[in-house]
């Protein structure tokens, strides 16, 4: 079995993360992460803060705090919340660590040794008012391409767009807005992309052909508008420092570099990271170079993100691994989303507009969000949240189909046969039409899991989960038992290990609801491991005279008087949401 590597874009450091964040890179990485674990495979799920660049020192400014304690508050701050959404990262590191300095510091000294990185003279923003030479991102104006009056000196969060801060209009400083700037001479470091753009295209033809149209696309439209070399080092006093035995005098300047240089760099920092921290008791053989170094054959790599993030990961960071000329490991599959919106318009962090993480969870448990997000997922196209829309959801699927089976299969048994599951007669033809019938859709679910199409298969789960109520409406055993106790006890058999297949197959979507099922059975193995096909048409893992015991309701209903009150403290319109 190949060992995945798996990785989802760095959730930057100033704030909570809202919900569109979420579903557009970790959570989907952690239900595939938890989906290949079960079949078995060896995986590794990285990720981390990003906390370099502009907005972790104006976000520290603003808190009043050093910038180094304020990403290390807010790491703490956002780790709890993704424990709470149970992300299961093998390792959940920092960029600002040891392990991603140096290894920057040797990406940037090898691009130098082979003639990819220069130095140049450039005209840059200097603030009178701030007296500082002013990186992109303290630069804010209207973006020249769709008028977004917020865009920044280096991309525009609306339209995504890569800018320079000269192609602002209107521009001012993001720390005085002050509009008294003027342009000056400084050096930088350059990454010269024009030198590597035949090799990333080349790169991209052999490894794009698989990944979904949107990653695709947005890597040809940057390889069709052509790469340009790109500056990679700021006037910043937090990031990862030029080295001074390479570049002394823009060491002593203090330039750091440029927070899409050392960012990508951190999914292998914090692999080293991991390797670093093993325990002296860890039984597993933490090597991080063999995840990253000469793994081509070793390693399938997928990368999980929203769309603003795809250029630089199959464009900028592809063409500085190129340049090392050192066999580090590429990506293989890009999974990029679309935009989760509230109402139809932008989540945003800056703006406080929809809902944020923390207040999910402190709404409602971390399966109705997971499972919500993951079924609307928006992976074709832009997709919008509504309460509407996400009550009648948890509604419908999480507490009528799935929680309201457990709990009536489970209850009914226990009142008319005991503590234990009952034998009763031997199965026959329902039960032989239901077992292809699960096959049929486990097998659908796998083919989407594998595919990466997190809509379709949540859809299969959804349909596994009917199916069981259909046999169970089929088959009535609080009517079935008037006549045929020994019926009534094969149907509610049968049920009890449908509800344990739903426990194993669940358990990527949610986990924590998952699990609960699985405890209900005195099993001995109590484990996740997947069910083959064959295994789930015969529906016998749980076999009769096992104890059970009736899990408190999984799923609670979303009231009118809830949704109602979630609607007047987030706002919302009741629009129907996007198909």
């Amino acid at each position: 079995m190949a060992r995945h590597l798996i990785t989802s874009a760095l959730p930057y450091i100033n704030g909570i993360k809202h919900l569109g964040n979420m579903v557009g890179s970790m959570l989907p990485a952690d239900v595939y992460a938890r989906y290949l674990r079960q079949r078995g495979h060896e995986v590794l799920y990285i990720c981390a803060t990003d906390e370099h660049g502009t907005p972790a020192e104006l976000a520290a400014k603003e808190a009043g705090v050093p910038v180094d304690a304020f990403c290390a508050e807010q790491h703490d701050a956002q780790k709890a919340i993704y424990d709470g959404f149970e992300l299961a990262f093998d390792y959940f590191g920092r960029s600002s660590s040891a392990e991603n300095r140096d290894i920057t510091q040797h990406f940037a000294r090898r691009l130098k040794e082979n003639g990819f990185i220069e130095e140049r003279a450039i005209r840059q923003v200097f603030s009178i008012a701030d007296d500082r030479f002013l990186p992109d991102r303290y630069i804010v104006g209207t973006c020249p391409h769709c008028g977004y009056d917020k865009a920044r000196g280096d991309q525009c969060e609306n339209c995504t767009r890569v800018l320079d801060p000269t192609d602002l209009i209107e521009p001012r400083s993001a720390i005085s807005g002050s509009s008294d700037l003027e342009v000056r001479e400084t050096k930088h470091l350059f990454l010269l992309q024009s030198k590597l753009a035949g090799e990333v295209e080349r790169w991209i033809d052999a490894t794009s052909e698989e990944w979904p149209q949107l990653a695709s696309s947005i890597a040809r439209k940057w390889l069709t508008e052509g790469l340009h070399d790109r500056a990679i080092t700021r006037d910043l006093d937090w990031g990862v420092p030029v080295p001074a035995d390479t570049w002394p005098d823009l060491a002593a300047e203090g330039k750091v570099f440029y927070v899409w240089f050392d960012a990508p760099v951190e999914y292998i920092g914090a692999t080293k990271e991991w390797a670093d921290a093993a325990p002296d008791t860890a039984t597993e053989n933490r090597d991080w170079k063999s995840w990253w170094y000469d793994a081509d054959d070793t390693v399938r790599y997928t990368e999980f993100m929203a769309k603003d993030n795809v250029p630089f990961h199959t464009v900028m960071f592809p063409a500085t691994q190129l340049g090392t000329r050192e066999p580090w490991k590429k990506v293989d599959y890009v999974k990029a989303f679309n935009w989760l919106n509230y109402y139809g318009g932008k989540f945003s962090t800056s703006q406080k507009r929809g809902i944020f993480t923390d207040a999910a969870l402190e709404l409602l448990p971390a399966d109705y969000w997971r499972y919500f997000l993951m079924a609307n997922a928006p992976e074709s196209d832009d997709t919008s949240f509504s309460w509407e829309h996400f009550t009648a959801t948890v509604n419908k699927d999480l507490a009528d189909t799935l929680g309201n089976f457990v709990n009536r299969v489970l209850s009914f048994s226990r009142k008319r046969f005991g503590d234990a599951v009952p034998a009763g007669s031997a199965a026959g033809p329902a039960e032989a039409r239901l077992g292809e019938e699960i096959a049929r859709l486990l097998a659908e679910y796998e083919g989407h899991m594998e595919a990466l199409q997190f809509r379709k298969a949540a859809a299969a789960l959804r349909a596994l989960w009917s199916a069981g109520n259909s046999y169970l409406e089929e088959k009535a055993p609080w009517l079935e038992i008037k006549t045929d106790e020994e019926g009534a006890a094969l149907t509610l058999r049968t049920a009890m290990n449908l509800i344990h297949l739903y426990a194993v197959v669940s358990e990527p979507f949610i986990p924590a609801s998952a699990k609960a099922m699985r405890s209900a059975f005195a099993l001995a193995d109590d484990t996740a491991a997947w069910v083959s096909a064959e295994e789930a048409k015969a529906l016998a893992s749980v076999p009769a005279g096992t104890a059970f015991t009736v899990p408190p309701v999984l799923f609670a209903k979303i009231t009118d008087e809830e949704l109602a009150a979630y609607r007047e403290r987030f706002g919302g319109e009741g629009e129907e949401p996007a198909a």
